[in-house]
């Protein structure tokens, strides 16, 4: 469940962005940063190493809101890419809210993105949270790029439980915001019926 800050009347969800190595998983966080106005956003933090563009997360508070009294506020994450990483990915995962599964569309990474899925499930199961219990939207990035695969491809292959998806090319922030807001709507839906009003 969300967290609940009383003192303030805020409700802090939790979206985590996963994905294979250089898919756009931080892209997607820098695009919409930079569009957002100031008073709309939190101190964005990167950790970097030269083998992954992010090695533990970035940090990107929004706030969009009330329901039932509560002022939301969603930490946005990012995962990286790298197995190597996967402890880090691990404990970004602990307590998440949301998901957005960020797949590269092209041809040659279709076995990356399939493998970064199944381990997604390996990690939640850690917490002994099931995929479907998660709510997730599918972003399907780079469809700018001309080796990319057909929509209904990747969907049969990496969306089998028929999530919500969009089209993106984050670099240009299309698709970036559709993606975001759908998953918001899904994790406020998720809670809605169990939260107190203040």
């Amino acid at each position: 469940m969300a967290n609940l800050n009383y003192a303030k009347k805020e409700l802090n969800f939790k979206i985590v962005y996963y994905g294979t190595s250089l898919g756009g998983k931080t892209t997607n966080l820098r695009s919409m940063y930079a569009r957002l106005a100031p008073e709309r956003k939190g101190h964005m933090m990167s950790l970097a190493t030269d083998l992954d563009q992010t090695i533990f997360f970035d940090f990107l508070p929004v706030d969009v809101g009330e329901v039932k009294g509560w002022k939301l506020r969603y930490h946005l994450y990012t995962v990286p890419g790298q197995v190597y990483y996967n402890a880090s990915r691990r404990l970004v995962l602990k307590g998440v809210d949301g998901l957005v599964f960020v797949v590269d569309s092209q041809q040659e990474r279709l076995e990356e993105n399939i493998e970064s899925m199944y381990n997604l499930r390996d990690n939640l199961k850690l917490y002994n949270v099931m995929l479907r219990d998660i709510p997730m939207v599918v972003q399907y990035n780079k469809r700018d790029l001309p080796n990319i695969m057909a929509i209904q491809d990747l969907q049969t292959q990496l969306n089998d439980a028929g999530c919500q998806y969009f089209e993106s090319v984050a670099i240009r922030g299309i698709g970036t915001f559709e993606t975001l807001k759908a998953t918001c709507q899904l994790t406020i839906m998720k809670q809605i019926d169990s939260l107190p009003t203040v």
